[in-house]
């Protein structure tokens, strides 16, 4: 039993023959990304730059480029992200501690939503942005975000409030809580590193969706960074990779650090164990 087949030797071989190709895949871009952002005649080849340089990010770090983009990023990821778990937590709710016929068919229309392409309700959703005057809104852009982005964070909502043991608020029911304060006292708590997981989720969708501010936000300061992006790809007629790889590099800065401040406030599952346990 000691010994390795070569069957599975060669099955081992192959498998982490094909993972390093994925991993060759991913890295690449990565590389260019990096070397350009320091590179004054960036090119779409991976080369070390010649002489390295900060003029890219000096000539990107303006408020016009990147501080209003990413301050507009922040306010509709943010506002996005918010919405949707608060409605996210009140729908699974129900789903999760009531059993309903309802449900199943419910949870399936929400598993449907997922598979609609937000290309195919855009022209109904512009028509109906341009009949209630929020054409250009960012406070209509946001629900909409929210909107579409509600079928997920509900089915995981839902699963990761099923890992919540009732018998804590059947507990506190027989105290006379009610079931918003058990939600707001016992589920919520408990179920935190689940609504971390959907916050990160939905704000990295919002923060990376670039067809739906394009479409719905006109005004050139209201348009977040995923759009201001395109600008590099039109600016004199040709692409400023250096620019592009560093501005890249500012935009992705805010989402790891919501990743590693989310990922280091929040343990495990301890609070759920010390709450099965007392």
């Amino acid at each position: 039993m000691g010994m390795t087949s070569p069957s599975r030797r060669s099955l081992k071989t192959v498998s982490n023959t094909v993972l390093v190709l994925i991993a060759v895949c991913f890295a690449l871009p990565l590389a260019w990304l990096v070397l350009a952002s320091f590179d004054p005649s960036a090119t779409l080849s991976i080369k070390a730059p010649s002489s390295f340089t900060l003029d890219n990010f000096a000539k990107v770090l303006t408020p016009e480029i990147s501080f209003i983009p990413l301050l507009n990023s922040l306010l509709l990821s943010g506002g996005c992200a918010i919405v949707t778990v608060v409605v996210a937590i009140l729908a699974a709710y129900p789903l999760s501690r009531y059993r309903l016929r309802i449900n199943k068919p419910f949870l399936y229309g929400i598993l449907f939503g997922t598979c609609l392409p937000i290309t195919a309700m855009m022209v109904p959703v512009y028509s109906l942005f341009a009949t209630l005057n929020l054409i250009d809104s960012v406070g209509g852009t946001i629900f909409f975000l929210a909107a579409s982005s509600l079928p997920m964070a509900i089915w995981m909502a839902k699963n990761f409030m099923d890992s919540v043991p009732i018998s804590l608020e059947e507990a506190a029911w027989t105290d006379g809580a009610t079931m918003l304060s058990t939600l707001t006292r016992i589920v919520v708590p408990l179920m935190r590193p689940g609504i971390a997981v959907v916050a990160i989720f939905v704000f990295i969708q919002a923060w990376g969706n670039f067809f739906v501010p394009f479409v719905l936000l006109l005004s050139p300061e209201k348009q977040p960074a995923a759009v201001s992006i395109f600008n590099f790809f039109g600016e004199h007629g040709s692409v400023a990779y250096g620019q592009l790889a560093a501005f890249s590099l500012v935009y992705s800065v805010p989402v790891i650090a919501l990743y590693v401040l989310v990922s280091r406030g929040l343990g495990g599952g301890n609070a759920l164990a010390g709450g099965i346990k007392g």
